[in-house]
């Protein structure tokens, strides 16, 4: 992760108006041996975690990606041919063993550290961005959320795409940058100064908390 960050806030972060959308955070990115292994995605469990806990505490929607693959070839594949036959990456129903784990474990799952709730909406998508041919949009009109905060693996993949796809649909994106990381530093640094430059407002785990914790004392 980034040691500097420069926050920007070009808007009030609005709690009551907030969802949390938790990007990618699944078992063939996240667990030691992945084939997709981002090792600096273990590193942001504990804040998405914080971040999890407040939302579900005041009732704020807390939403789940998974980027999914196969079995057919895409032009995803020439990019990540992790997700061809070989591998088999992000594949749904497809299980394999980690170093960090003792069981096998279906790779497109969210890691069992920040596991949704039954309640908790999973959005399903086969590419970059979460609101492109998803039902992440209407999702969020339907329970009046024109805030988001993402938080989340890759910064300069998913991460990005998602915000920016958000921000072309009128939302306010916030991205918390000590719970997003990569695979490459330069590229996370990057990714988050372009985004706070013009496309979201880029805050810590401890302003999001702190302003939703400070929104409820004032009601």
């Amino acid at each position: 992760m980034c040691e500097e960050v420069t926050e920007m806030t070009p808007f009030p972060l609005r709690p009551e108006s907030q969802a949390l959308v938790v990007v990618d955070m699944q078992n063939d990115f996240l667990r030691v041996g992945a084939p997709q292994e981002v090792a600096e995605g273990r590193d942001i469990i504990p804040p998405i975690s914080r971040l999890i806990a407040v939302f579900r505490d005041q009732q704020r929607p807390v939403i789940y990606t998974r980027f999914l693959a196969g079995p057919g070839r895409t032009l995803m594949t020439l990019w990540s041919p992790e997700c061809g036959d070989a591998e088999r990456s992000c594949w749904p129903g497809h299980r394999r063993r980690y170093a960090d784990r003792p069981h096998e474990l279906e790779g497109s799952e969210v890691v069992d550290e920040i596991m949704p709730r039954p309640d908790e909406l999973i959005v399903d998508k086969y590419g970059y961005g979460a609101f492109h041919n998803t039902i992440l949009r209407d999702a969020l009109r339907a329970q009046n959320c024109d805030q988001v905060v993402v938080c989340g693996v890759i910064t300069q993949i998913c991460v990005e795409d998602t915000v920016r796809q958000g921000f072309h649909h009128g939302l306010e994106m916030v991205v918390v940058h000590d719970a997003v990381a990569s695979f490459d530093q330069e590229l996370h640094a990057a990714t988050l100064r372009n985004l706070a430059m013009k496309f979201a407002a880029v805050v810590g785990t401890k302003e999001v908390v702190e302003q939703r914790f400070s929104a409820t004392t004032d009601r």
